[in-house]
């Protein structure tokens, strides 16, 4: 496969989204965060309602719920069916053109199978705090709680499809930390790298 894809994990409130959203603008390349959910949805048969809620974090509840909340006699659970059409429609986008892929364990999934620039986007949890208030209007009360509950949901499910875990350097090519460098700086670094 001659196609570059840039695959994007981060934590909540890190600026992840809107890095690879500019990132894949400068480079003239598509970009695939929100846009992810309608092609699973096409592909799993779910509503994108549903994806949306259940596509890249594991149940309320963390690993334990994740293993066995939802499951059939035979084990098998609707997120099973959202992880074998999330793998199918990210295979296929990274077989068609180059681009970026924000989330839903692509750099896992296109791991020895894509040439990927893995990167993981992260924050000091007060940036990312303000970050959440200013651009998703998050409320001013609790936003460090959000934080935490996000990024607990993001890394069970992280880890109980890939058994792999979830921010470890192992897993990337680079970290870039937004809060300290920036958000146009983190887009430049990458870019350079591209």
């Amino acid at each position: 496969m001659s196609n570059r894809i840039i695959t994007i994990s981060r934590q909540f409130g890190s600026g992840g989204r809107t890095i690879g959203k500019e990132l894949a603008a400068r480079l003239g390349i598509p970009c695939y965060d929100q846009e992810l959910i309608g092609k699973i949805a096409k592909e799993s048969g779910f509503a994108e309602s549903y994806v949306e809620e259940r596509g890249e974090q594991a149940l309320r509840g963390g690993f334990m719920a994740s293993v066995f909340g939802d499951r059939d006699f035979y084990g098998h659970s609707n997120q099973d069916d959202l992880w074998n059409a999330q793998q199918k429609v990210i295979l296929k986008l990274a077989q068609e053109s180059s681009c970026v892929i924000v989330g839903r364990c692509a750099d896992y999934i296109l791991r020895g199978k894509a040439d990927c620039l893995n990167v993981f986007i992260h924050a000091d949890s007060n940036k990312r705090a303000e970050r959440i208030v200013k651009q998703y209007g998050e409320r001013d009360a609790a936003p460090q709680k959000r934080l935490q509950e996000k990024d607990k949901r993001r890394a069970a499910y992280y880890e109980f499809y890939t058994d792999n875990k979830w921010g470890a350097m192992e897993n990337y090519h680079i970290a870039l930390d937004s809060g300290a460098l920036g958000i146009e700086k983190c887009v430049e670094i990458l870019k350079d790298l591209y």
